[in-house]
């Protein structure tokens, strides 16, 4: 099993969303998500895990070590919604990981609230990402 991934840009942060279950075999796959996070957008990334089913021991490393990517090139990582049982095993050395109960919290943290003015929005997916995009445009006040 592996995950899939959705990588927004926001204004001023990016949101790295995953699906699926964050194992051995799909550490590798994390990893190249989060290069992709760290050549496109700014500020911090917020790792949105609502989609995750579970992640074990090794997945779990692979966001302590992405924090430390991220943290390197001047960026910060933060969990919104990590798995029920809510453990997240630190490697000991590595960055503060701030954790947000949901992503609309993650985002309120950061003075956003999740609008869905997509103007600036830039987004990236796997094929294989669980839901299509619903952007809509809400002109009752034109």
């Amino acid at each position: 099993m592996t995950i899939d991934w959705r990588y927004t840009v926001e204004e001023n942060l990016g949101v790295l969303s995953v699906a699926g279950y964050l194992g051995p075999d799909a550490v590798h796959r994390f990893t190249g998500a989060v290069g992709w996070a760290l050549a496109r957008g700014n500020g911090p990334v917020i790792v949105d895990l609502t989609e995750l089913r579970s992640w074990s021991t090794e997945g779990q490393v692979a966001i302590t070590e992405a924090a430390r990517r991220l943290t390197e090139a001047g960026r910060g990582l933060e969990l919104a919604a990590i798995p029920a049982d809510g453990s997240l095993v630190p490697t000991g050395d590595g960055p503060p990981i701030p954790v947000h109960a949901d992503l609309a919290g993650a985002l309120a943290a950061h003075g956003g609230g999740g609008a869905e003015d997509a103007e600036g929005r830039h987004e990236w997916r796997t094929t294989g990402w669980p839901h299509e995009i619903r952007m809509t445009e809400d002109r009752a006040g034109d």
